[in-house]
């Protein structure tokens, strides 16, 4: 295959008259799940693809490949959708290329959501999740789940988890009689009620922070908790704040905590979304939490040779809420936007306010 011999071909056409800057793209596994693409010049494509292996690939040379971005924009095919197109191009972010950072298995609903208002999303996720290392403490807890007296769910994720987990063991929400549940986020609370359950407290804001300091303790949001308050805590098995653990336990509540889920970074980096930041073609990028910021990181650190010293200059970082914003500001130095609802509705209004204040500067 061509991807053998690449340095010798890139070599021989620059010899014979092509310029150093003509576009080249590699191909592997075209038309495959498994597909990775590499875009470059002639200059520069054997030094991206270093060390990997490329056969079976097609290799495409020309200003050809420069049509990719274009053919991947939905195309104008009749009259009629030309009055689409113009309808759409007055969208509050048409325009505009996000990327998307949440997990592939949670991200269409937040790609949708942009979409409507006229972007162009592209996907990138930077979060796995899968089940724990050990089920035994969510185990042992669910069959002592009537000795439990609140049960708090701070993610969509959570949920989801606890009650599969509920359900192997022959359970269903009904096990949860007389059980107050409290949870953080509209999501959440959403989440919940899939399960025919109300929340029975959800904070103002929707962050842990938000629930320790206005828990309905005895005695008001100043007070203890009751005599031998036990709470169960559903969580990520690591990576999640301690705040809520720490709170509530000076506040006198036994508090258990039991892993039902676990959020790695992928091993690789989607190459359709590496390919956009090579080429300067995203415009915002946007973070849901702040492990998403940290595996993107990571991400991005083993690329980083693939990538422009100034990478992230003139592109926006949007963030979810305070502790997502934080990370934003410890690992990359600079954040945008920060929703002031802490919700993927939040979090695509206030980037629709940041492009209408930018374009208006």
């Amino acid at each position: 295959m061509g991807g053998r011999n690449l340095s010798e071909i890139v070599w021989q056409l620059q010899k014979h008259g092509l310029s150093s800057q003509t576009p080249i793209a590699i191909i592997r596994d075209c038309g495959r799940p498994e597909q990775q693409i590499w875009l470059g010049t002639l200059s520069d494509i054997v030094h991206k693809t270093t060390g990997q292996s490329l056969s079976p690939c097609v290799i495409i040379i020309g200003e050809v490949v420069r049509l990719r971005e274009y053919l991947m924009q939905p195309q104008i095919t009749n009259t009629n959708d030309t009055s689409a197109s113009l309808e759409k191009s007055q969208l509050p972010l048409a325009g505009k290329t996000i990327l998307v950072t949440r997990a592939a298995s949670q991200s269409a609903e937040f790609s949708d959501r942009l979409q409507q208002q006229g972007a162009r999303v592209i996907e990138m996720p930077a979060l796995v999740i899968g089940p724990p290392s050990t089920w035994e403490p969510l185990d042992s807890a669910i069959v002592q789940l009537s000795s439990f007296h609140w049960l708090i769910l701070t993610s969509h994720n959570a949920v989801d988890c606890f009650f599969q987990r509920l359900k192997a063991h022959g359970k269903d929400a009904r096990s949860l009689f007389g059980i107050k549940i409290a949870v953080v986020g509209k999501k959440t609370a959403e989440s919940l009620r899939s399960h025919s359950l109300e929340p029975d407290f959800i904070p103002p804001n929707f962050v842990a922070d938000s629930l320790v300091e206005n828990f309905p303790w005895e005695g008001g949001n100043g007070g203890t908790a009751p005599t031998n308050c036990k709470i169960l805590f559903p969580r990520v098995e690591s990576g999640g704040r301690q705040v809520l653990v720490k709170e509530f336990t000076a506040k006198g509540a036994q508090v258990i905590e039991a892993p039902a889920y676990q959020s790695c970074c992928p091993e690789n980096i989607d190459q359709i979304a590496l390919a956009a930041l090579q080429n300067r073609a995203i415009d915002i990028i946007t973070f849901a939490s702040s492990k998403t910021v940290q595996n993107f990181c990571n991400l991005i650190g083993k690329n980083q040779e693939l990538l422009s010293q100034n990478w992230l200059e003139n592109v926006c970082i949007a963030s979810i809420g305070p502790e997502t914003s934080k990370s934003c500001y410890n690992l990359l130095g600079k954040l945008d936007v920060e929703a002031k609802e802490y919700t993927l509705d939040g979090l695509t209004e206030a980037i629709v306010q940041w492009v209408a204040g930018y374009q208006s500067l």
